[in-house]
């Protein structure tokens, strides 16, 4: 079953955030625009490239209200100690939450559960807290936080302008298409 408009379930967690541990819970997630960036496991390879492309890109998102939350079945102590440790976890200034009992992982369907990891599962959440975009790749293909936030951007534009769509490769400027009998196929 598609997660695609569906609420986002309720959770409770605990995330590292700005040297503090703070609890996270499904109604951090309504009120604004949201991404929910799962990752297998912290002191790994290719999540570390991908959680900083996101530090390195977090002011864009910050600029369009979204917040972002990494996510892996990781404790948040685990977390804090990969932040303290690392050049490239150090930049991050979104929220790190700890998934052990892999409750977030299950609610997005993302857990694989003979390793105990998370699949690298990307969701943005509108702020009724509805699921617009679902992204999952392999363990060894990492994201690019430049076209989740080209992604983000035609969520928002679409969820603001009722009867229009964005085509293929889409960026902010430019035309979007107006779903009609007429279109049919005529694109």
């Amino acid at each position: 079953m598609s997660l695609i408009n569906t609420e986002v379930k309720p959770f409770k967690s605990t995330a590292y955030h700005n040297g503090q541990f703070v609890e996270v819970t499904e109604a951090d997630l309504k009120g604004k625009w949201s991404v929910v960036f799962f990752y297998p496991a912290d002191f790994t390879f290719v999540c570390p490239t991908e959680l900083e492309d996101l530090a390195d890109n977090y002011a864009e998102f910050q600029k369009l209200g979204v917040e972002i939350y990494g996510v892996s079945t990781d404790t948040h102590f685990t977390h804090k100690a990969w932040h303290d440790t690392s050049e490239a976890i150090n930049k991050i200034q979104y929220p790190l939450i700890g998934d052990p009992t892999w409750t977030l992982s299950k609610n997005f369907d993302v857990l694989i559960e003979a390793d105990g990891l998370a699949d690298r599962g990307t969701f943005v959440i509108d702020p009724e807290g509805k699921i617009q975009i679902v992204e999952i790749n392999a363990g060894g293909i990492g994201r690019d936080a430049s076209e989740l936030l080209r992604k983000v951007k035609a969520a928002q534009y679409v969820a603001s302008h009722p009867g229009e769509v964005c085509p293929a490769k889409w960026k902010e400027g430019d035309s979007t298409l107006a779903p009609s009998i007429d279109l049919v196929g005529k694109i």
